[in-house]
């Protein structure tokens, strides 16, 4: 095996293609690369809920994998459930947001235990690429979540939140992004995770850091390792790797900054990007 020791990968948009499924390819790849003695780390904006189903069918419970949910907010070990890591925001700060969020046209979400929170499960749509698209379904379906709705979301959050989540038509929040953050530019992360989504994390938090704080002081080298994303925000986790891999469909910024450009989320790129670095992976 070469001397890669560790596999990050984002989720959507790299490990899953646009079914939202891991391809046999990809996942073999995986499986193969953890029986070399690589671990897997999963490192995504989804809430930890949102990862725990794909961590077992790569079998990273069995393997020591790791969990970096709420873009690097928190990280947890697969095989113990253990919180190795948690940053919140403070309870002042996430009601400030939620209030702020008011003035606009967005749709926030936040988690409590087993429920995702918004103000009104009915206001559910926004147009994207030109149809009707259910983001609040789409969002709470693909974390596991079970939907409740309060009437104020900025009174309700009276807890630390590791992550607010708001959702809007990309074209509204290309023009209003920067309003939107503005009271909070110097004292939280403000980030698009996807162009119609807009997140809220702790100061400071960003994958890179949530791996720089678990895995170094377990003995991992930055050189061992080998980080693979298409988005925003997996710019900290690429440029810290060893080995920086943005997907072929990655956004612009990514691929300007990466150490190389692999095949696409539809083309296996993760599992092709691996076969070149570790034995007995067939491409």
């Amino acid at each position: 095996m070469s001397n890669i020791k560790v596999i990050i990968m984002d989720v959507d948009g790299t490990l899953t293609n646009s079914k939202k499924v891991i391809t046999e390819k990809t996942k073999n790849a995986l499986i193969k690369s953890q029986k070399a003695g690589a671990i897997l780390v999963l490192a995504s904006g989804r809430p930890t809920s949102g990862l725990i189903n794909f961590a077992r069918e790569l079998k990273m419970d069995e393997n020591n994998g790791f969990l970096v949910s709420f873009n690097g907010s928190k990280v947890i070990d697969c095989q113990t459930n253990e919180v190795l890591f948690n940053e919140t925001m403070s309870i002042e700060e996430g009601q400030a947001v939620l209030e702020h969020m008011k003035n606009f046209d967005v749709k926030p979400m936040i988690d409590k235990g087993d429920y995702m929170y918004v103000n009104d499960v009915f206001n559910n749509q926004i147009k994207y690429k030109g149809k009707p698209f259910n983001i609040i379904q789409y969002e709470a379906r693909g974390d596991k979540f079970k939907l409740c709705e309060t009437d104020d979301l900025a009174a309700f959050a009276d807890y630390p939140l590791n992550k607010i989540l708001t959702a809007g038509e990309p074209k509204y929040l290309e023009a209003n992004y920067k309003k939107m953050m503005e009271p909070f530019k110097d004292t939280l992360n403000c980030m698009f995770t996807a162009d119609f989504y807009f997140e809220f994390t702790a100061k400071g938090i960003d994958k890179a850091k949530a791996l720089d704080s678990v895995l170094i002081p377990m003995g991992y080298k930055k050189e061992e390792m080998i980080a693979f994303g298409d988005g925003h925000n997996d710019a900290s986790m690429v440029k810290y790797a060893g080995i920086g891999v943005a997907m072929a469909n990655a956004v612009d910024d990514l691929k300007s900054i990466a150490d190389e450009v692999t095949l696409s989320n539809e083309e296996d790129g993760i599992a092709y990007t691996l076969g070149k670095y570790i034995k007995d992976i067939d491409i």
